[in-house]
């Protein structure tokens, strides 16, 4: 949702950027940033909520709710306990999402051609 969101924000900011008429027209490596800063960006901004669904997976004894567990994480890890981890998917996660959204976007390209 929010990663797709800034893909298609960061293509229509670089459309502008660079007077292409059309997304078609944009290069493969401004697709691929564009892809891996939206899932840097979505990643980071959602990763405490991945934490959460992580810690209540694991512990459901000790988790009421989810509000109860990002304030608890909160309150014995400080604010470095909900971005546990993140840096590892910083490195797998933009190469990912890049891939992933330029691909999807030559095929939807390709099969509206046909």
């Amino acid at each position: 949702g929010v990663s797709f969101c800034l893909f298609e924000t960061f293509k229509a900011r670089l459309k502008a950027w660079h007077s292409v008429e059309t997304e078609g027209d944009l290069g493969v490596a401004w697709r691929l940033s564009a892809g891996a800063v939206a899932g840097l960006l979505a990643q980071s901004a959602t990763y405490p909520l991945d934490i959460v669904r992580r810690r209540m997976q694991v512990h459901p004894e000790i988790y009421r709710h989810e509000a109860h567990a990002l304030a608890s994480i909160l309150r014995q890890e400080g604010l470095r306990g909900w971005y546990k981890g993140l840096s590892m998917n910083w490195i797998k996660g933009p190469v990912a999402v890049g891939i992933s959204f330029t691909v999807n976007d030559f095929l939807r390209d390709f099969v509206a051609n046909l």
